[in-house]
């Protein structure tokens, strides 16, 4: 079980904060409620001056029955207790209701800050860590991080009525008062001492139910392949070794946490017996009256039983802290996409130019080397080549979703690190092979894009794609509910609703990559008939493993291993009997003898 107290799974962009950097932070936070807070800080000290009148009054009335019962008012004393406890159960509802709106409120915009982290990281970011994992600080850290403040918010009203009663003490009878206080340095050092690993073993807990999220999010999300190839079993296996591990970090944790516990108890304990000792002997010295033995007696009570909460507190302070380290780890992950400036990019024409570019996703494996291409305003440009000759990341260079290590990439012969980027990609397209839907209709779909559309803008969008006919196959046309991921839809739909959802959006620079990969003919054509009128007044770059996609392109250019080894026309390509020749005699040539079969049939 070595691998639970090392570090558990501890991503690249986590790091190590102070405490004190944390609660800086934390503190940060709870500025903007800050009246809120003022007050919650004026009820607890009111609180814990009611609660304090409590064993004052008894104690001055024990000694009053007994020294002078001829002045007891039973009555007044009645009421003054009711009275403060009545005062101390309004004070204390008005610290819980503030301190619940405010601790919602940060917990509100803690968890903002994080999801927008989450979109504002790079593609790359995505590639690295699984969502499962980022899904688990959003959600599961935030929430523990805002139940930790609550209860620091009940602890601090605890220890406030320590310091009042303390004082209070001393003014009765110093020496019980230091017989009192005598054992609390060794309390608060061992529940200080148990922090470094308290913290050390929550971080793990916390890291290890972001795995278990992250399995159960992504065997959820495949069960339909994995039902498919009768993989249930294998996928239960392997959930049962992730929850395997979460058991046994969670069995250290509870050892830890329910450890220290007894050994504040019986340091307490300790303290407890030297208080009754010393208190009989003055006693019978007749240095401590019968009021003021009950005052100890019960302050005894009111002090240990915070000082050895620390212990469960500290657990879950610890856990505040983890889960906060988590969630500003998150926030402060740095980028690895980096602009220069910030210039609002308005209309494009389109010209794109790479020069002298290298770029890779991992150390040691480049994708492009010295990559030079320029595409011209309202040309089509078509990428053909085998997996991996660096087609889609282009693509995706065009789209700045990554940072190239080397050379430029102008867009209308500016550099593409000093813009705007929501500017920039406000004017982009792009098309995949595996399209994405969100739960919602399919006019919520193609309106993603552009919010501030009109109906009949969808609708004319819609009716761009295969001049319309595809919505007829839709249950309820463009009301029609797409469901999860667009589960309701077949995967050529699905591929009509992103290209209208793109068309919508008219931009400047176009981009399919792949998008009719996985579509049957019919759909095909219904695809085909739209771009071909569509893609003619912007520049559009076609990344397909069909053919009808690319051979009318205004230029094709052939990719391998980053390099373009060949470039021009469909027929000049052919013509030149090279690279595109083979790949068209090899996989192409079927394509277009069943394109032309199916038109037959």
């Amino acid at each position: 079980m070595g691998f639970i107290m090392d570090g558990l799974d501890a991503e690249d962009y986590d790091r190590q904060y102070t405490d004190w950097a944390l609660v800086k932070r934390i503190v940060g936070y709870f500025r903007p409620q800050a009246w809120k807070m003022l007050v919650v800080a004026a009820v607890v000290f009111l609180s814990s001056v009611m609660d304090l009148i409590l064993p004052v009054v008894v104690s001055q009335a024990l000694d009053q029955m007994q020294f002078t019962p001829e002045t007891f008012d039973p009555i007044g004393a009645s009421i003054i207790l009711g009275v403060a406890a009545s005062a101390g159960w309004v004070a204390n509802m008005i610290r819980q209701w503030l301190s619940a709106e405010a601790v919602g409120d940060v917990t509100f915009d803690l968890r903002e800050d994080a999801f927008n982290a989450v979109t504002e990281r790079d593609m790359s970011f995505y590639d690295q860590y699984a969502t499962g994992k980022v899904v688990s600080r959003v959600l599961s850290d935030t929430q523990a991080f805002s139940e930790t403040v609550r209860l620091s918010i009940n602890l601090m009203s605890r220890l406030l009525l320590v310091v009042l009663l303390m004082i209070y003490l001393f003014t009765v009878n110093v020496n019980m008062t230091i017989v009192l206080t005598a054992i609390m340095p060794f309390i608060i050092y061992t529940a200080l001492k148990f922090r470094t690993i308290a913290r050390r073993t929550v971080t793990n807990s916390r890291r290890q139910l972001a795995i278990v999220n992250a399995h159960i999010q992504e065997s959820i999300s495949g069960i339909a392949v994995a039902k498919a190839f009768r993989r249930e079993q294998m996928i239960y296996d392997e959930f049962k070794t992730v929850n395997h591990e979460s058991y046994e970090v969670e069995k250290i944790n509870g050892f830890v946490f329910g450890s220290i516990f007894p050994i504040l108890v019986t340091i307490a304990g300790l303290g407890v017996a030297a208080v009754v000792w010393f208190g009989i002997n003055m006693a019978q010295q007749g240095i401590l009256t019968a009021g003021e033995w009950f005052l100890f007696i019960q302050g005894m009570g009111m002090i240990w039983f915070p000082l050895t909460s620390i212990s469960s507190f500290w657990s879950q302070f610890q856990l505040g802290l983890a889960a906060g380290e988590r969630v500003f780890a998150l926030l402060d992950a740095e980028a690895l996409v980096k602009q220069k400036a910030d210039e609002q990019v308005q209309a494009l024409q389109g010209e794109i130019e790479f020069a002298s570019m290298d770029f890779q996703y991992n150390e040691g494996e480049p994708v492009l080397r010295d990559f030079n291409l320029r595409i011209q305003p309202g040309e089509t440009l078509a990428l053909v080549g085998h997996t991996g000759s660096g087609k889609s990341s282009i693509a995706k260079l065009i789209n700045r979703f990554y940072e190239y290590q080397r050379g430029d990439l102008f867009i209308d012969r500016r550099d593409i690190r000093y813009f705007n980027l929501p500017s920039y990609r406000a004017q982009l397209g792009m098309v995949t092979q595996t399209p994405f839907l969100f739960d919602g209709s399919v006019m919520d779909n193609i309106r993603y894009g552009k919010p501030d559309a009109t109906d009949e803008q969808v609708v004319r969008a819609a009716n761009m794609v295969g001049r319309g006919d595809w919505l007829v196959s839709l249950q309820d046309g463009l009301s029609t509910e797409v469901g999860e991921r667009g589960g309701n839809l077949s995967m050529g739909q699905r591929q009509l609703v992103a290209i209208a959802r793109v068309l919508l959006q008219d931009p400047a620079i176009f981009i399919l990559d792949e998008a009719t990969a996985s579509v049957d003919p019919l759909t095909e054509t219904l695809i085909q008939e739209g771009l071909d009128t569509l893609l003619g007044d912007r520049t559009s770059i076609v990344i397909a493993h069909r053919l009808s996609t690319i051979q009318h392109a205004d230029r094709i250019i052939v990719l391998d291993h980053g390099e373009i080894i060949e470039s021009g026309t469909h027929d000049t390509l052919m013509a030149e009997g090279g690279h595109y020749a083979t790949l068209y005699d090899s996989y192409f040539r079927h394509q277009s003898l069943d394109y032309i079969e199916h038109l037959a049939g």
